[in-house]
């Protein structure tokens, strides 16, 4: 997985909630605290997750072959959706089912030092994994907002270890404030509550994972700084006077498809056009790297045929062609 793909990220995250669950099954099995037991759980689930999206990561490194000529790069935002469906079904439905049965039937914590030892150990070393998915993300976020690069990352990995390590965290408190009010209490329902907390919470981010990562399976367009520097570096206003229309499609989150219809002089020979061609090839791929399917078609600009191709992808100020008399 390249260095984009949150490798070092993936793997602080799988050793932390590995190391996690087993405490906190220790911690369930002396205390009988449903919390715990849905925590140790959601750290299981995340455990498996960060397994899924390094095996992703693998298989899209595949060559591509005849019968997927365009190689296997959207392996990784397969196997990134198949991480929210475990995360909404094996963690969140999960503590869901398990805080509605402790609401209903509550019961006293027994050995409480346990799950509270257990939970201040949690949140240090998912703070760890969360410092290190963070510090990796800040690499390649530039000026987005954690929103906005949540939205548009087209390497599915770090996304999902961000919003993983913050729900993470987030249901370690509630889990903490839970066992701290039975505590406090003597009532064991709320021990159930702050399990249904963590399930909704657990739902909520698997949601948000799944729309993302159904976006990058639909296909996704490259972003508008990537959209400029194709523009800017097709047309070299001699051979190359315009460009007409143009599409952009990610195969992956290090592989960019670019198919475009450029404008060409009239009266250039078909040695001329293929030069022109290939030397704005070699100007795409110096200007966006990751742009590794190029597919340009000559033709002589028409505002009609330009009107028919218009690009969505368009961004204010870009190159525009170049409709001078006979081209």
């Amino acid at each position: 997985m390249s260095a984009s793909g949150g490798a070092k990220a993936i793997v602080a995250a799988l050793a932390a909630n590995l190391a996690i669950a087993a405490s906190k099954f220790v911690a369930f099995l002396f205390s009988g605290s449903s919390s715990m037991l849905a925590e140790a759980v959601h750290s299981l689930a995340d455990s498996g997750n960060q397994a899924l999206l390094l095996i992703g990561g693998k298989k899209a490194q595949r060559e591509a072959t005849p019968q997927h000529p365009f190689g296997y790069g959207r392996e990784r935002y397969i196997y990134a959706f198949l991480v929210s469906i475990v995360l909404f079904s094996v963690g969140g439905m999960f503590a869901v089912y398990e805080g509605y049965e402790k609401i209903k039937h509550p019961h006293e914590l027994e050995h409480w030092y346990w799950p509270v030892g257990v939970l201040v150990f949690a949140i240090i070393a998912e703070g760890f994994s969360f410092r290190t998915a963070i510090k990796e993300s800040n690499q390649l976020r530039g000026k987005l907002t954690w929103s906005q690069f949540i939205k548009r990352a087209k390497a599915p990995e770090l996304p999902v270890v961000l919003l993983e390590d913050f729900g993470a965290l987030i249901g370690l408190v509630l889990a903490l404030l839970g066992v701290g009010l039975t505590l406090g209490t003597g009532d064991g329902v709320w021990d159930g509550i702050g399990t249904l907390c963590i399930g909704l919470l657990l739902i909520a981010i698997a949601i948000v994972l799944a729309l993302e990562t159904k976006s990058l399976l639909l296909g996704e367009a490259a972003g508008a700084d990537e959209v400029a520097k194709i523009e800017q570096a097709v047309v070299d206003g001699d051979t190359v006077t315009g460009l007409i229309h143009m599409r952009t499609l990610h195969l992956g989150p290090e592989e960019l498809l670019v198919a475009a219809k450029i404008a060409v002089q009239h009266d250039d020979t078909a040695a001329e056009v293929a030069r022109a061609i290939n030397e704005a090839e070699a100007r795409i791929r110096a200007a966006v790297p990751i742009a590794r399917v190029i597919y340009l078609e000559p033709d002589i600009y028409s505002e009609s045929e330009a009107a028919k191709g218009a690009d969505p992808e368009a961004t204010p100020g870009g190159p525009t062609p170049n409709p001078t008399p006979g081209h």
